[in-house]
């Protein structure tokens, strides 16, 4: 099975979305109209100006000494926003722990699935695990796969289905699901059901819904090995995605090479997207991906 590792992937064509600096632990960035300023650990150069105190800024997110942080809101935020990329949109606002409940890097991954699916000649099923907001389950849909989309968090599960009203996805072609991924994974085994192409993004810690620790060093081979079980006899493509500290390209590619069947082309990478220094790109975690 063919390995290829690639150093790194830009998430480019963003129009409503660019990181304007970087620096200090922290990144600029425009989100439509709002300007904000967010921390990011992987920004440990120096800033090219004191970011913030950038003019416009319109809220920050302050980390607190003794774990977590809140925003610092400046005026001019509305409770939610949108923005879009080519024929996708996404409702956004400015939640806990830093986010905004979409991550811009991902357009990398939504132009490799989308392509892979308009391709494919037939009507493709994908399961998509730990799906969030739904960046994944949209890109999928609106390119005519029918999308699975299974997380844990009621709350982002309407959120996608805000996000898939909101880029005019058939409503046909995605069936929502609100459980532990590992539990919906071994039934879906049982039952017999088979997806052509399967997403995930796992945390890097999480408990499920009788307590049952997940971390991903400990967790993913195997969760990765049973979710190979429900593959439909013509796999299109699996891709795993990670924000796991330390987790490299390569891990990701030896556990698809270990796990999935025979005949496909592997490869991995480290999303990053592009900066108002064309010197200087922002990594973001990193991603896999095998396809038949």
């Amino acid at each position: 099975m063919e390995q290829i590792i690639s150093a790194c992937a830009v998430a480019e064509g963003w129009r409503d979305y660019e990181i304007i600096a970087t620096g200090g632990g922290e990144k600029l960035e425009r989100w439509g109209n709002l300007i904000l300023l967010r921390p990011d650990p992987q920004a440990i150069w120096a800033p090219p100006f004191v970011l913030k105190d950038y003019k416009g800024i319109n809220a920050r997110y302050v980390r607190s000494h003794s774990g977590g942080g809140r925003w610092e809101y400046k005026g001019g935020v509305p409770e939610e926003f949108v923005i879009g990329r080519g024929d996708l949109k996404f409702c956004c606002k400015l939640m806990g722990f830093k986010h905004t409940g979409l991550f811009p890097e991902q357009a990398y991954n939504w132009d490799i699935m989308r392509s892979l699916i308009q391709g494919a000649g037939r009507k493709i099923k994908v399961l998509n695990l730990f799906a969030y907001t739904g960046g994944a389950t949209v890109a999928c849909a609106k390119s005519g796969a029918h999308v699975t989309h299974v997380d844990a968090a009621k709350a982002m599960v309407e959120r996608a289905k805000q996000n898939a009203q909101l880029s005019g996805v058939e409503r046909e072609n995605t069936r929502y699901i609100v459980d532990d991924c590992a539990a919906f994974v071994a039934r879906e085994i049982r039952r017999g059901n088979r997806y052509d192409a399967v997403i995930m993004d796992p945390p890097s810690y999480g408990r499920g819904p009788s307590g049952e620790v997940w971390r991903t060093e400990d967790d993913l081979y195997s969760f990765v090995k049973e979710v190979a079980k429900v593959l439909s006899e013509r796999p299109l493509f699996v891709l795993i995605n990670s924000y796991t500290t330390g987790l490299q390209p390569t891990v990701i590619a030896n556990i698809l090479s270990l796990t999935m069947p025979e005949g496909g082309k592997v490869r991995a990478y480290e999303l990053a997207l592009p900066t108002g220094d064309k010197r200087v790109k922002l990594p973001c975690g990193c991603s896999g991906i095998i396809t038949y």
